[in-house]
């Protein structure tokens, strides 16, 4: 190799780190850009929505008798409306603090947290049964992936739980670079063609009535997983169970 392309290699690799450096600190500012927005959001939000809920209930409470039927319906949808967007907003704020967390990777025994998180599903009334199988080391963050592992089954146990037998299933394998983990459920399962919608924020494909939850539940297992460099996907069918599915970059050497 001559001389010159060397300095022809050196001057990209030098350009490249330049251009590198530049995106990281872009991402850093749109992250604080957006951490001070919602942290903005919530503090000036807070107050007028409690203020409006706490209104509309001394409304029903001291003047209730006072309305026709159609009256009382409208101060209650305006008690449920603030007590809702106040919810999200909390949702919101929880979110953004995910970016906040600090990362602390050790390796960790997948199945004994996975098994945790289980029994501690079943200590709330989880009736679905639940299978764990022999899962992978992980490197990661025990808090964080404690945390995507909860939500994950949280999520297939309350979408199996009008089957006669729900069941959910955890397995994981180890691939070149990175292991793979997957929560399975018999449950209602979705349409394939909106996948790409279960991890935005406040996304739902269900009813509210139905389903509880405000869509931020699986839009926070995304961003830990990022966090730990790994992806998240899912797969299903209607009306016969989804699986989630979550990989994580092996230990470095």
């Amino acid at each position: 190799m001559t001389e010159e392309s060397i300095e022809s290699l050196r001057a990209e690799r030098d350009r490249l780190a330049c251009a590198l450096a530049a995106r990281a600190t872009q991402l850093e500012a749109v992250s604080k850009e957006f951490e001070l927005f919602t942290q903005t959001l919530c503090h000036d939000l807070r107050a007028p929505l409690r203020a409006v809920e706490g209104f509309a209930q001394i409304l029903l409470e001291d003047y209730g008798d006072k309305f026709d039927a159609d009256g009382n319906r409208c101060v209650q949808t305006l008690v449920s409306g603030a007590h809702n967007a106040s919810a999200l907003i909390e949702d919101l704020h929880r979110f953004a603090r995910l970016c906040r967390l600090p990362f602390q990777p050790a390796d960790i025994d997948m199945r004994r947290l996975a098994g945790q998180k289980a029994d501690e599903l079943k200590a709330e009334g989880a009736a679905a049964k639940f299978r764990i199988d022999d899962l992978p080391a992980a490197w990661g963050d025990p808090d964080l992936l404690a945390a995507v592992l909860e939500e994950l089954l949280r999520n297939a146990v309350k979408f199996s739980r009008r089957q006669a037998h729900p069941s959910v299933e955890v397995s994981g394998t180890s691939e070149t670079g990175c292991t793979v983990y997957s929560v399975r459920d018999n449950g209602i399962g979705f349409d394939p063609k909106y996948a790409g919608r279960l991890f935005g924020v406040f996304q739902r494909l269900q009813d509210e009535k139905e389903f509880e939850g405000r869509g931020i539940g699986l839009a926070s297992v995304q961003r830990l997983v990022h966090r730990h460099g790994g992806k998240v996907w899912a797969e299903g069918q209607p009306n016969a169970g989804a699986v989630f599915f979550f990989s994580l970059p092996m230990r470095p050497l």
